[in-house]
């Protein structure tokens, strides 16, 4: 098999990259011997679904946002640490632990963003959309990893552990205050007129970010790849 994905060099430089891999060390010399790196990546996805199910429940009663929090606390010890135990025990499967880690993250993102489109406090387009967004990220991400050999898990100093921490915040600010999550905005464009919520701006300006990011990275990219692979030269 030639090289792949799978030898891609991690970047991440994250906010909390330092502290994190120090913890997440830490973490994964103490795991029982009957844990794995599959059971991990399987408890992230259960984090997903209570993450899911949070946001969806939301809709009758504001305060299963905590249970959403809970899961976010869930999926980033399953995601973050079944890497970590692998490389710390010395059973690393680079083929295999891609696959499985990068179809399991895209499903699990399937999973979060819909819940949130469910809550009641975000349009489900406006979430979908996001989630496109999210998913052509992890696109440019995984094709950069196959022809750069570089795997970057960070932009603009954020990364999955910093998303997952605002998140967290989010929850907190619209369980506990009553008029951020029952201000609406009326408006009317091109004959059509939409009534969208707090939740509903932060998921635009989350959309947004993206597009921004994701523009800047294929703008750079197309740039270093005509460098790496230059038109042939006519005799």
């Amino acid at each position: 098999m030639e090289n792949n994905k799978a030898d891609a060099v991690r970047i991440q430089t994250s906010v909390l990259n330092s502290l994190e891999k120090k913890v997440l060390v830490w973490l994964a010399e103490r795991q029982p011997r009957w844990m794995t790196s599959d059971i991990l990546t399987y408890i992230g996805t259960f984090g997903a679904v209570v993450i899911a199910a949070g946001y969806i429940l939301s809709a009758w009663n504001i305060n299963f946002l905590w249970l959403s929090s809970l899961g976010f606390i869930i999926n980033w010890y399953g995601d973050s640490l079944d890497g970590t135990l692998a490389r710390v025990r010395k059973t690393q499967r680079p083929v295999y632990g891609y696959y499985l880690d990068h179809t399991i993250d895209a499903i699990n993102e399937v999973m979060i963003f819909v819940g949130v489109g469910l809550s009641g406090l975000m349009h489900l387009e406006i979430a979908l959309l996001a989630l496109v967004m999210y998913l052509l990220m992890t696109i440019n991400v995984s094709i950069n990893a196959h022809l750069k050999k570089e795997f970057k898990l960070t932009y603009a100093s954020m990364g999955p552990t910093e998303f997952r921490i605002i998140m967290i915040i989010i929850n907190t600010l619209f369980a506990l205050i009553r008029p951020l999550r029952e201000f609406s905005h009326s408006f009317t464009l091109c004959g059509h007129s939409f009534t969208l919520g707090a939740l509903d701006y932060i998921g635009a300006l989350i959309i947004v970010i993206l597009a921004l990011m994701h523009l800047t990275t294929v703008r750079k990219d197309i740039k270093d790849y005509a460098e790496m692979d230059p038109m042939p030269r006519r005799d």
